[in-house]
């Protein structure tokens, strides 16, 4: 039977601030991502949202981004690759500590928001994540987009790769995602984008807002967790999986 994980960017609060449901999407996904304090998240909500990851059964990855929480990490701010290589070492040491606090450690790491897009372009940055995963943690897989930098940087640097596509996101005619704010890039219609996702997952192919389609492997869908319609977008896609013959079970399940 064919089989995908479904994964969600979760724990983004800070402090007595609150974004998104996560109790509801852990009740849906099989991954979840959780923030390491630059972009969002704190140890306290770090802590709690690995617990409960636990207590579900979702496997657990570090979600580490541009230190930059009045952007919420969706800002590019122009750090040299070495410097990029100890940030994120930092945010994939802390989210270790924490998940083990919580008797639940992390498996693998997926970068977030503008740095994510600019590793899927530039090999330098894409390379300096990896390397910071490798040397903090080689057993560590990536959680990489779909047919970017980001994959050939962790299979150069020897680490396990996943690729993942989008559920709530369009893409260009390159098979990269379509730059917030411009027209395209958020799909509001759940149902459309839940049929969009599970044609992908079926077809092995990102498919392009121009109906363009490029195969590729597979390996895991995301949902982001901020967005108003998140948790009936995971529940729609989840069911359309099922309706479709597809389990749902975490990517690095009997790895």
């Amino acid at each position: 039977m064919m089989s995908v994980d479904l994964n969600s960017d979760l724990g983004e609060g800070y402090g007595s601030y609150r974004i998104g449901d996560d109790d509801g999407m852990l009740a849906l996904v099989t991954s979840a991502n959780v923030a390491c304090g630059f972009h969002a998240g704190d140890p306290e909500i770090m802590a709690r949202t690995f617990a409960a990851a636990r207590g579900r059964g979702v496997a657990v990855g570090a979600h580490p981004g541009y230190p930059d929480l009045w952007g919420f990490g969706r800002r590019r701010i122009p750090y040299r690759a070495d410097e990029i290589e100890r940030i994120v070492a930092y945010q994939v040491g802390a989210a270790q500590a924490l998940a083990r606090y919580a008797g639940h450690p992390i498996t693998y790491v997926k970068p977030h928001g503008a740095l994510a897009n600019v590793a899927c372009r530039e090999a330098d940055v894409a390379d300096a994540i990896a390397r910071a995963v490798r040397a903090v943690d080689p057993d560590l897989s990536l959680l990489a987009i779909a047919r970017t930098e980001q994959v050939r940087a962790g299979e150069r640097c020897g680490l396990r790769v996943y690729q993942e596509v989008f559920a709530d996101r369009g893409y260009d005619d390159e098979g990269l995602l379509i730059e917030r704010g411009l027209p395209g890039a958020l799909l509001e219609d759940a149902e459309e984008a839940a049929r969009r996702a599970v044609a992908m997952v079926g077809e092995g192919a990102i498919l392009c807002a121009s109906g363009r389609r490029l195969r590729t492997p597979i390996h895991s869908l995301c949902v982001h967790g901020d967005t108003p319609h998140a948790v009936d977008l995971a529940r729609r896609v989840r069911a359309g999986l099922e309706r479709a013959g597809i389990a749902l079970s975490s990517f690095g399940a009997g790895a």
